[in-house]
């Protein structure tokens, strides 16, 4: 029981934040781990509950109609191919060559928030054609899956920052594509996870509910609340993964 009122609600919270501004894993992970879970167990239960409420959020999204099918389809492609070849890559190179990576990208990605106040909200919204969204937001989905295989922590986040910026979605639109490209790369993972024989099943039903309720109210406050809602979050997101991989460069 001592797990269930460990994990339970920080996955709630982890559920919370990923719908808003992404970076759920940056919560969840870890409160499987303190939870005494074992590190391989961890990445699959926490997998299995992740895709549990990304599922909700999606589907309030795709509900609602801020998913661009047309842009989000074959990104969906792109996103599980690109998980599937960085996974492959992990195997053959450095973590730390990225680790040492983020160090520089961070700080330029939360002046990037932080400069642009509208986040995707202003005049060049929409000012691009049809085709060249689509082919911009394959190329982002491919490039973020590969991220996402490799190493992981904020794809959601990045997702979000480049939909808007480069893909020019608005706030709402860049929040549904994200959740359907993570709930694309979130499935693929997941029945790897099974495959291995390595989830926990009650564990992540039961936490995964939590994480369910934390995606329905998140979603919500993104449909409503818009920008506003969502650039604190992400600047919360990018400290706390800033923290993590200096910490991890030092061993702390």
């Amino acid at each position: 029981m001592e797990q269930y009122f460990i994990v339970c609600p920080l996955l709630f919270l982890a559920g919370l934040v990923d719908s808003i501004g992404g970076g759920g894993g940056l919560i969840s992970l870890p409160a499987f781990l303190i939870a005494g879970v074992p590190p391989h167990m961890a990445l699959a239960t926490n997998k299995m509950s992740s895709t549990m409420g990304t599922v909700i959020s999606t589907s309030r999204f795709i509900k609602s109609g801020y998913v661009d099918f047309r842009a989000a389809a074959p990104a969906a492609v792109a996103s599980v191919t690109g998980a599937f070849l960085g996974a492959k890559l992990s195997l053959s190179v450095d973590e730390d060559i990225i680790r040492h990576l983020m160090i520089v990208i961070l700080p330029v990605v939360a002046f990037y928030v932080i400069k642009n106040k509208n986040m995707g909200d202003n005049e060049k919204t929409g000012k691009i054609t049809a085709r060249k969204k689509v082919i911009l937001t394959i190329a982002i989905a491919l490039a973020l899956g590969l991220y996402d295989g490799f190493y992981g922590p904020g794809t959601g986040t990045f997702l979000l920052l480049l939909l808007t910026g480069a893909a020019r979605m608005d706030m709402r639109s860049a929040s549904g594509v994200t959740k359907v490209l993570n709930l694309s790369s979130n499935v693929s993972a997941l029945l790897t996870f099974i495959a291995s024989g390595m989830v926990n099943y009650r564990l992540g039903l039961i936490s995964g509910l939590f994480c369910i309720a934390g995606h329905y109210i998140g979603s919500g406050m993104v449909m409503s609340g818009g920008k506003k809602v969502v650039r604190p979050i992400i600047m919360a997101v990018l400290g706390i993964l800033f923290v993590r991989v200096v910490g991890e460069m030092f061993y702390i």
